[in-house]
């Protein structure tokens, strides 16, 4: 079974690239400079940004499901980060390089499975989740700090 493995939809925060840091702050934003690789993992690009970079650090609604899992979290957007990250049957080092909470949801939304990986171990869970008929979708979340990393779903 193939997988396909997508950053966010940039679009959505274009209007945020460029803002002063005051006008970021009124939204509850924060503009970082990056200084650590890794250490600021982009959730467009789906990669570590690169130190002199700068990363958006914001509250996402990754789950928007109207059930009791609906969630949101902080993430890094990498200001510059412009194509969305799209692959099949391939993992980007941000996520090899960690470990990986993965969490299984059906159609609904509702979570019917999820277990930790590191992240160079990740695809035989992915596989194995696909492979149930109730799961419509994963979610990949870099464990120690909860973070929302990634969606997977069948290709």
């Amino acid at each position: 079974m193939a997988f396909r493995i997508q950053g966010i939809d940039p679009a959505p925060f274009e209007h945020l690239r460029g803002l002063s840091d005051e006008a970021l702050a009124e939204r509850g934003i924060r503009r970082y400079t990056v200084d650590a690789k890794p250490g600021f993992p982009d959730r467009i690009e789906v990669r570590d940004l690169e130190p002199g970079e700068t990363a958006l650090l914001l509250n996402y609604e990754h789950q928007p499901a109207d059930t009791p899992y609906r969630a949101s979290h902080a993430i890094f957007l990498g200001e510059q980060s412009r194509t969305r990250l799209d692959l099949i049957d391939a993992l980007p080092e941000a996520i090899r390089i960690r470990p990986i909470s993965l969490r299984a949801f059906n159609a609904a939304g509702e979570m019917v499975d999820a277990d930790l990986a590191d992240g160079s171990a990740l695809e035989p869970l992915i596989l194995r989740f696909l492979a149930r008929t109730d799961v419509a979708y994963l979610h990949a979340h870099y464990a120690k700090r909860g973070c929302y990393a990634a969606h997977i779903e069948r290709s």
